[in-house]
């Protein structure tokens, strides 16, 4: 009888460590840091001013002759990177397409409806992927298919950029648009009303003059 086959079990990737302090057992590193002198050290050396310092050594490049380490707080290296790492990812984050399909005889009222799906489309940050369908004898309507996408690109001037003009693939005429991005006006600060000084000296003159009791005739 055959044994059963075991399951395959896929292990997540170990994290990337680093040794430190003590963990660093080479006789010399390559040493680099804020308000260091880079250059070669005795890993004791080294030990000793990071323990001065209140830091860690740590090893950043372990496979250069000698490592490379780094005097740090270790904790905060490792948020920073982690930091960076989501901010990578955040850049890298693949681009959503929706897709808005046409005919060459589509009717004001269905191209309506599309385009404000298209608009809700860029509005909410996706690329929009506009395409006419040609299906048989309406492979010879491809001038009527391009009016539809410039007419439709028109449409959604205030919400997205053509990235390029209408162009065949197959028996589809298509169109790209990119969102826009909203830029909002920064507040407008009020002018200070500020009463000009010859104004003010003709005022406290002004006052002056009233307080100023009048003489008697008599």
């Amino acid at each position: 009888m055959s044994r059963p086959r075991k399951k395959f079990i896929k292990r997540k990737p170990r994290e990337e460590k680093h040794r430190i302090n003590n963990q660093i057992r080479v006789p010399e590193i390559r040493l680099v840091g804020d308000n260091i002198e880079v250059g070669i050290y005795p890993t004791r050396k080294a030990l000793q001013m990071a323990e001065r310092m209140e830091l860690d050594l740590v090893e950043i490049v372990p496979k250069a002759k000698p490592p490379v380490c780094k005097i740090i707080d270790y904790s905060k290296f490792l948020y920073e990177k982690k930091k960076k790492e989501k901010e990578i990812k955040a850049k890298t984050q693949k681009t959503v397409i929706k897709e808005i399909r046409f005919r060459p005889n589509t009717h004001d009222h269905d191209f309506e409806f599309k385009a404000r799906h298209a608009e809700r489309f860029l509005q909410e940050g996706a690329k929009v992927k506009a395409c006419v369908q040609f299906k048989g004898r309406t492979i010879v309507f491809k001038e009527r298919g391009e009016l539809l996408l410039l007419k439709f690109a028109q449409r959604l001037e205030d919400f997205g950029t053509l990235d390029h003009l209408p162009k065949m693939e197959g028996r589809k005429m298509l169109v790209f648009f990119s969102p826009k991005k909203v830029v909002k006006p920064k507040p407008k600060k009020k002018p200070e009303t500020q009463t000009p000084p010859k104004a003010k000296e003709e005022k406290k003159e002004g006052e002056s003059q009233k307080e100023t009791p009048k003489e008697d005739k008599n």
